[in-house]
């Protein structure tokens, strides 16, 4: 049988060789140290807990359904005023099932085949899914750090970003830890009416982000609700990460015909999944801001303790990840991340799994606490990878 053509621009599961070498060395009683996955090690806050278990009582509450509810809908809105000031409407919002999903489906409802996305370089995998399953060409723009990893506009050439569909934003970014600001978001509104593009901004950490900042909104800022829309999910900030609960937000047609094609795939989110979601939009947010902090400390152990050993690695400004350029006599992050878990038991991810411009880097999530990311510092340490050139040398 002749599959479609879209299985072969997926790629191979990168992690496979490095899973399959965990598995062998916990086999063996070693230690692992593992800081390759973002899913947060922070229990859910036990109102969001009660309110799934409570909603799951009502046999009504497991037919199709249908539609998001208005409590739902009115919490979206509620909680988008509240922390971000954006006024929004019902009618701009929908839910999906997660935003990776939600970037699969949105590539469904915007492009044509051959039609062109402006991508992040180096980018969630999840954007370059985005752009495959709808036959469409990323174009990957810079986030160079000479920039502060924020992406260099001016790189992008006048005539791709006219031709564009649109343009995937994500800040912070995730793998690189990088905050927007005002300025960059106004030139990017800008940038977007001069050329006619359609910003989609990936909003996923806007609740951790470092240093005293405050995380914003792009539909906080003027003329962003002409020129796009934003994915909200509440997986980081919640610990909600399984239950999949995402949202697209801002502007009114494209939040429409996204739910276009999203009410193809599915009877809509499980009602006691809005339960939940609407208990965690209405309800407290002191566990977000507690855990923000604990995600600095961890980050200062992290970033700090690589640099007390020699290995120069700044600071992320924001979500729950850290960048690492990989020493300079490694030409592969794949092979530094293998060697790195065999020698230290320390597991990252693999910075060529971002895009192609991610080689070259290694990202770090920050999912232990503070005492075992020592731990982690002192394995790498210990281990010599980071002496390896000297050693060679002499």
């Amino acid at each position: 049988m002749k599959f479609s053509r879209r299985l072969d621009r997926l790629p191979d599961e990168i992690f496979a060789s490095l899973n399959s070498r965990k598995i062998e060395m916990e086999q063996e009683g070693r230690k692992i140290y593992n800081l390759s996955i973002g899913t947060p090690d922070f229990p859910v806050p036990e109102h969001i807990r009660q309110a799934l278990i409570e909603a799951a009582k009502d046999p009504e509450n497991w037919k199709y359904a249908l539609r998001d509810t208005d409590e739902l809908l009115e919490a979206v809105c509620g909680y988008y005023e509240r922390r971000f000031q954006v006024k929004i409407e019902p009618e701009q919002v929908t839910s999906c099932a997660g935003s990776q999903e939600g970037m699969g489906h949105l590539g469904l409802a915007l492009c044509d085949e051959g039609d062109t996305i402006l991508l992040p370089g180096p980018c969630y995998p999840a954007f370059i899914a985005c752009a495959n399953i709808a036959l469409a060409c990323p174009y990957f723009y810079p986030m160079p750090k000479e920039n502060g990893f924020l992406p260099d506009l001016a790189a992008i050439p006048d005539e791709v970003a006219d031709r564009a569909k649109f343009m995937i934003v994500s800040l912070p970014s995730n793998p690189m830890g990088s905050v927007g600001n005002d300025a960059f978001y106004q030139e990017l509104i800008a940038f977007a009416k001069r050329h006619d593009v359609l910003i989609i901004h990936d909003n996923a950490y806007s609740d951790i982000i470092f240093d005293g900042c405050i995380g914003k909104s792009f539909l906080s800022y003027e003329g962003a609700m002409e020129v796009g829309a934003e994915f909200f999910s509440l997986s980081k900030s919640f610990n909600v990460t399984g239950a999949r609960l995402s949202f697209l937000i801002g502007r009114k047609d494209v939040v429409q015909a996204f739910y276009k094609v999203r009410s193809q795939y599915d009877f809509g989110m499980f009602l006691p999944l809005q339960k939940a979601a609407a208990a965690a939009l209405n309800g407290p947010i002191d566990t977000v801001l507690r855990q923000k902090e604990i995600y600095q400390k961890r980050r200062d152990a992290l970033c700090g303790g690589f640099r007390s050993i020699g290995w120069d690695i700044p600071d992320s400004h924001g979500s729950m990840f850290v960048w690492a350029r990989i020493p300079s006599w490694y030409e592969s992050s794949m092979q530094f991340c293998m060697d790195l878990m065999e020698q230290s038991g320390v597991i990252c991810t693999p910075g060529a799994s971002f895009g192609p411009m991610g080689e070259g880097y290694v990202r770090f999530a920050l999912v232990l606490s503070e005492q075992e990311i020592q731990k982690v510092v002192a394995a790498v340490d210990a281990c010599g990878i980071l002496k390896e050139k000297k050693h060679e040398q002499e």
